[in-house]
């Protein structure tokens, strides 16, 4: 039995992750769970599922949830530094990081000194911090174990080939729901187009991220933190049927792929039950149900963001860690109908080339640029007209 931590049980990983755990209840136990704010959707997954402790981040929302589970034996607890401490209880021991965005970098880090191996669907701590992250994995003798499909398909390829150097990987992306439109097109979609994504069931955020490729930006760059990998060894294709998940190609020209069908919880299933594999009942890929599976390039002309994900991977730095502050305030930017979709580039360029340049970022270091980026974001933003571009 593995004593299971869910960072951001309400969100679209998380509920999965629940999923599994409720389907394997003799191998699993979930046994703390965290929430923003979805204060009801974490009373009910309480009750379900009877943790030893929940974790609301809006302390606002602290008394809701702790008189709703007055009668169980659930300790409730709120606030951000609640959650840096709860994941160091001994009994845990394994701690999936599903919390969006920066917010999971410092519960990670005590997850992690604390010993607790991580199944990591958080990509954004090692974009903002790979190089801190990996090196306290290691001395702390932790697995950091990726839930994130593509990633997970890396790690299942690389299952017995620990030996054989990798000649460079695959990440396959889907294209998301504007593949092959123009800036033309693009010019005027809205948010509500943006959130349909053709494969994939997924929260706002990310899906944002997919539609722009600032998605499969965010996994290079995880990418060469998981597999210690240099920026040319990551290649990106475009797979809009999602049945590919990723590839390894050897030094020998041979290349593995992991396939399946897009659902999540297959690779959150293999993260926490790593290294066997379960049985369950998850419906089969049939081959002749895709009798075609295409592959193209990205467009890097119109979907700009995966280039500036390469260019801030070889920059290095604490480069990433911009990027990814500028991405979360630009999209929430176009959530609330403040910037266009083309613009949340132009607020992520603006960033690249205003906010001060660390060589090697000590925590404070992306603690401090990740503030100072949010604050040049959101003045960016706010001298944009709802369809401005070309601000730089």
């Amino acid at each position: 039995m593995k004593n299971i931590a869910i960072l951001g049980s309400t969100g679209s990983i998380g509920t999965q992750a629940l999923a599994v755990i409720g389907e394997n209840p003799s191998l699993f136990k979930a046994y703390v769970l965290t929430a923003k704010n979805n204060a009801a959707l974490l009373v009910k997954q309480a009750l379900q599922f009877n943790p030893a402790y929940v974790v609301i981040c809006d302390e606002s929302k602290y008394q809701e949830v702790k008189q709703a589970l007055a009668n169980t034996a659930v300790k409730v607890l709120a606030g951000i530094q609640a959650i840096n401490n709860v994941v160091t209880q001994q009994e845990i021991d394994t701690v999936i990081t599903a919390m969006v965005g920066f917010a999971g970098l410092e519960p990670t880090i005590a997850a992690i000194k604390a010993g607790k191996d991580i199944a990591l669907a958080n990509k954004e701590t090692l974009v903002v911090a790979g190089e801190l992250i990996t090196g306290l994995a290691k001395q702390h003798n932790v697995k950091i174990l990726p839930v994130d499909s593509e990633h997970s398909a890396i790690y299942q390829c690389l299952a017995g080939e620990e030996h054989n150097p990798i000649e460079k990987i695959i990440l396959t992306a889907s294209g998301g729901p504007f593949r092959g439109k123009t800036t033309s097109f693009l010019a005027d979609v809205t948010r509500e187009n943006a959130l349909k994504h053709p494969n994939w069931v997924m929260g706002a955020k990310i899906t944002i991220d997919s539609a722009t490729l600032m998605n499969k930006g965010l996994e290079v760059i995880e990418a060469k933190w998981l597999f210690d990998l240099e920026a040319k060894q990551i290649e990106v294709i475009v797979h809009p049927q999602s049945i590919i998940h990723s590839m390894v190609q050897f030094e020998d020209g041979s290349i593995k792929a992991q396939m399946g069908l897009p659902d999540m919880k297959l690779p959150i299933q293999y993260a926490l039950a790593h290294p066997n594999r379960l049985k369950n009942n998850f419906k089969r890929f049939n081959f002749t149900d895709y009798p075609n599976l295409t592959f193209e390039k990205p467009d890097l002309e119109t979907f700009r963001n995966l280039g500036l994900a390469f260019e801030a991977l070889n920059t290095s730095g604490n480069m990433p860690c911009i990027i990814n502050a500028a991405n979360e305030i630009a999209v929430a930017g176009f959530l609330d109908n403040k910037i266009s979709f083309l613009a949340m580039s132009d607020v992520i360029e603006g960033c690249m080339k205003h906010i001060s340049f660390k060589t090697h970022p000590t925590l404070d270091d992306y603690l401090n640029t990740d503030k100072e980026t949010r604050i040049f974001a959101q003045n960016l933003i706010k001298q944009m007209p709802a369809k401005a571009y070309n601000l730089i």
